[in-house]
């Protein structure tokens, strides 16, 4: 009653149903004076008094309406006069607020039960405002619902203009306004069917040209309830076709341009429930062929690639994530390696990885990291041997030059010293 819009926007219903009713009155007396005029001085015979007998029902109407206008301005200001009065005898919520403020204030500080009494009078004068709230709202209900049930019914201006006349020629039924159409309360030409604003549709309630079907805005569209043009219902997958909007769409409960389905959002979508463009399949959200699958949950990225589940640019293996990348899981930027013994764990990760397992560039072996890595579980840069534990170099190692090398005990190291090349060990 306090916090929400108040008596104004019924006011201004009111307002705004007596300029109508004001204006209806106008256009009335005006209709009624230029056609007497007509028909009493300067037109006479047969066809001043069929028109003077056309005229007649929509003056009759043009009345009927500004009447029924005026009661309901002034049923209006008689709900106006049923809030205000109620929301005068409401409790102020303030009122109500500081009741309960001061009762937990009592109760708090209510030893040894000094203060009951005052407990229970602010419990009584709590219970009083509930019912004065009572009597206030039942008062706004029984206000309200006699000024609503005084409105004249709205189907009365219906049979009114039910019973008009057509203005045009070949129209078939009544309250035509326009050529050629078949029906009642049509405004256009060559309308088939009831209440279309526009030519050519065939069915009712439309606005536009060229409808077929019901409800339509917009122009071409078949089926019902489509907004746009073009648009085509279908009948197969479901009983009410249509419901599009957008221009072009095929299916039903389409929202863009150009989809072919049903339930689609975007443009060129072939399926359902699609969010995107140019998806193909069911219940995607992407573009092309890089889209999330919400059935399924899945992630599709390929949509510069040429082979399957990749996501980037130029892929042309499987499942790879970068730009150009020939192999399958790699991740990076020109990897080709493909891991043999799983089908689902990444291969390479980095630039230029040809084996498997490798971490960094140009990595041809496995397990790598690093840079030009071709053997096995290296690290470093350039390293083409298998790298292995500790407690087995001393079997065998190779250098980098390729020159085996023996370990012995420090006791059996044997040096020899030359003038130019330094020492070399054996």
């Amino acid at each position: 009653m306090f916090s929400g819009a108040g008596s104004g926007p019924l006011l201004d219903a009111a307002a705004a149903w007596e300029g109508l009713a004001s204006d209806l009155g106008t256009a009335a007396s005006s209709f009624s004076s230029v056609t007497s005029g007509l028909a009493g001085q300067a037109w006479q015979g047969p066809a001043s008094q069929a028109m003077a007998a056309a005229a007649a029902p929509y003056s009759g109407w043009l009345n009927a309406a500004a009447v029924q206008a005026a009661g309901a301005a002034g049923q209006a200001r008689a709900v106006v006069s049923a809030f205000e009065a109620a929301q005068a005898a409401t409790v102020q919520p303030v009122m109500v607020a500081l009741n309960r403020n001061s009762l937990v204030q009592m109760v708090l500080s209510n030893w040894f039960g000094l203060n009951a009494p005052a407990i229970a009078q602010l419990e009584a004068d709590y219970e009083a405002m509930w019912a004065q709230d009572v009597s206030a709202m039942s008062g706004y209900y029984s206000g309200a619902s006699a000024a609503a049930a005084r409105l004249l019914p709205a189907q009365s201006l219906q049979d009114l203009l039910a019973a008009l006349p057509n203005l045009g020629i070949g129209n078939i039924g009544s309250a035509n306004l326009g050529n050629g159409n078949n029906g009642s309360v049509n405004a256009g030409n060559g309308n088939t069917g009831n209440q279309n604003l526009g030519s050519g549709n065939k069915g009712s309630f439309n606005i536009g040209s060229g409808n077929s079907g019901n409800a339509n805005f917009g122009s071409g569209n078949i089926g019902n309830d489509n907004i746009g043009f073009g648009n085509t219902g279908d009948p197969s997958t479901s009983s009410n076709p249509g419901a599009n909007f957008g221009i072009g769409n095929t299916g039903n409960g389409n929202f863009g341009v150009g989809n072919s389905g049903n339930l689609n959002v975007g443009g060129g979508n072939t399926g359902n429930g699609n969010l995107g463009f140019g998806l193909s399949g069911s219940n995607l959200i992407g573009f092309g062929n890089a889209y999330y699958n919400s059935a399924t949950g899945q992630f599709t990225f390929a949509g510069l690639n040429s082979g399957v589940g990749n996501f980037g640019i130029g892929n042309s293996g499987t499942n790879n994530i970068g730009f150009f990348n020939s192999g399958h899981h790699n991740v990076g930027i020109f990897n080709s390696g493909t891991n043999p013994y799983s089908a689902n764990a990444f291969t390479n990760i980095g630039f230029g990885n040809s084996g498997f397992f490798n971490f960094g560039f140009g990595n041809s072996g496995t397990g790598n990291t690093g840079v030009g890595n071709a053997g096995i579980v290296d690290t470093g840069f350039g390293n083409s041997g298998c790298r292995t534990p500790a407690s087995e170099t001393a079997a065998h190692s190779t250098r980098a030059s390729g020159i085996p090398v023996t370990q012995t005990r420090a006791s059996e190291i044997r040096e020899t010293q030359t003038p130019a090349s330094g020492i070399r060990a054996t």
